[in-house]
This record gives C-alpha cells, structure tokens and sequence, in this order.
C-alpha cells in the first residue's frame, strides 16, 4: 500500500493519540498541526472564492497579500477565502464486533480517530458535519449541521463494537437520507462481498453524492503474521477455529489481495475514491487522500 505523506502530518501516530483521550482534544490537534503543516500546499486556498480582508500578522504566506490595497493605504491585509460551497458532510461509521480487533489498536479506535479528525476538519471548512455508526442496523444518526460537531465527537467517543454485522443492510437503508448532494464516508472493514458492497453503495452515488470508502486493517489481518498453531475466532460469530497458519498463510495473503483489489476496480468503476488503511501507520496517508478528494471536488463543482 502507498503511504503518501506531507509536511507537518508525520507525528499523527494513532496509536499515541488514542492516550489522549479526548477525541475532541485529538481532532483539534491534529487538523491543526495539519492545516499548520500545508498552509503552503494547494490544500487550502486554490479552490476557493474571496471573503473579505484582514491584517497581516508575522508568519502569514506573503503570497496572500493585497498588494492592491497595499498601494492604496500602504497597509498590509490578507485576503481570506471561504469554501466555493459549504457541503453536507457525512461519516458512515462500522461498529461492528469484526472492528474490535486489533494488534495494536482496534480498527474500531482507528475509524473513531479517523472520523473526528474528518468531521473536525470538514467543520472548520463551513461543511455541516453529521454521522451515522452501523452493526446489523443503525445505531447512531446525526444529521448533518453546521452546529452538530460536539454531538458528532461525543457520540463517536462512546461508539463500541458490540454487535455482529451486516454491512449490506444499513448502507441500503440510509441512502434515503441523502437526497441532498454531499460527501460520504464510510469508514469499514469492509467485511462482505465486493458486489453486494458496492450494490448497497449505488444508491448513495446515484443521489449524487461523492463517496468515499476508507478500509481499515489491522497489520495482521493484512500480512497474517502468525507463526503458531493455534484457535482462531471469528469475532462476529464467536465461531473458533484450529489453524496452523504456515500451511494457510499464503492462500489467505492471496484471498485477501484479492479482495482489496475486488473493492478498488469497482470503485474505480462507480466512481468511487477508495483508500486502503493499515492501523498500523500514522493517519496522514487518510488525511492526505480526503483532501486530495475535496481539491478534485472543488474543480468538479
């Protein structure tokens, strides 16, 4: 998998930000170590309409200088932007049991740092943040508002994988909800069939919706590193199994190969942005990708 990094995003370790504690804490810390780290990059300001001015202060990119207004009142002023237009901003969050596993860090405390850096960072560009975490069915549905990211935050902060699930299902029930045009995550492991996945998805981009898929892995699910005989367990049906992993791990590298570039073709195909996520790497490869997807958008738009 491609790791892709910037300036400024190397320290979001996943694994060191879930001691913090606070997902509100976490969010802020790192969109703004993000923002602080691209202020120079495309990122932000190449797709947007002008606001209004301010006052240069020391550190502020020079190339955002007025040097119009400059010429008539030998001040200085920045020149502000805002969003071309403030979208409808959505994580579809899996909490189901298969989440809660993790070598390092569940899958699930990963998607829930994911989706609070995301939501954090979608509210500070003026998109109406919302949320909706699924098993087998809904569990938790937040509209998307402008004044909905401490509900957002607090509801990802008690999230827990308690349920089997069925990823299907839900995916197909709320894409009643999104008639109006926005962007969708869907933070998962994405345990199901590619065509059924991406069947349940069709309605959601039909609507016009921009959808994005991040799949969350844990290290060892990936490489299977296990060297031991012994019970594995399915952690949605509590099923268990003797294996000797030497004799299976290539046939179980290949079948899951396989299914991650099942899942990319298709979304190449919908179109749909589809990232890989490996728990075990910092998040700015998910950050970068987000916002590589909102520059597209605001060229689309």
């Amino acid at each position: 998998m491609a790791t892709g990094t910037f300036p400024g995003a190397r320290f979001i370790d996943p694994v060191v930000l879930s001691r913090i504690g606070s997902l509100e804490l976490i969010a802020k810390t790192v969109v703004d170590g993000l923002i602080n780290g691209t202020h120079r990059s495309p990122f932000f300001g190449a797709s947007v309409d002008f606001a209004e001015h301010r006052g240069y202060v020391p550190g502020d990119d020079i190339r955002r200088v007025d040097w119009r207004v400059y010429a008539r009142t030998d001040k200085y002023y920045i020149k502000e932007f805002e969003a071309d237009s403030n979208a409808n901003f959505t994580v579809l969050l899996d909490v189901s049991k298969s989440m809660g596993f993790g070598s390092k860090i569940s899958k699930l405390d990963y998607g829930k740092t994911l989706a609070a850096c995301l939501a954090y960072l979608a509210n500070s560009q003026r998109d109406r943040v919302g949320l909706i975490t699924f098993d087998a069915a809904v569990v938790d549905h937040i509209p998307a508002s402008a004044k909905h990211l401490d509900v957002v935050l607090h509801t990802l902060s008690r999230a827990a994988p308690s349920q089997p699930g069925e990823l299907v299902g839900p995916l197909r029930r709320v894409a009643e909800h999104f008639g109006r045009r926005g962007i969708i995550v869907v933070i998962s492991d994405f345990y199901a069939e590619p065509e059924a996945i991406f069947h349940a998805v069709g309605p959601i981009v039909h609507r016009g919706n921009d959808v994005a898929l991040f799949h969350v892995m844990d290290p060892q699910e990936i490489d299977f590193s296990f060297s031991e005989a012994s019970s594995f367990e399915d952690m949605e049906s509590g099923e268990q199994m003797p294996i000797v992993p030497g004799r299976l791990a290539d046939d179980y590298r290949a079948l899951v190969r396989a299914h991650i570039d099942t899942l990319s073709k298709k979304a190449s195909q919908q179109p749909v942005d589809y990232t890989l996520l490996n728990t075990g790497l910092p998040l700015d490869y998910a950050l970068f990708r987000f916002l590589s997807m909102r520059q597209r958008l605001a060229r689309t738009r």
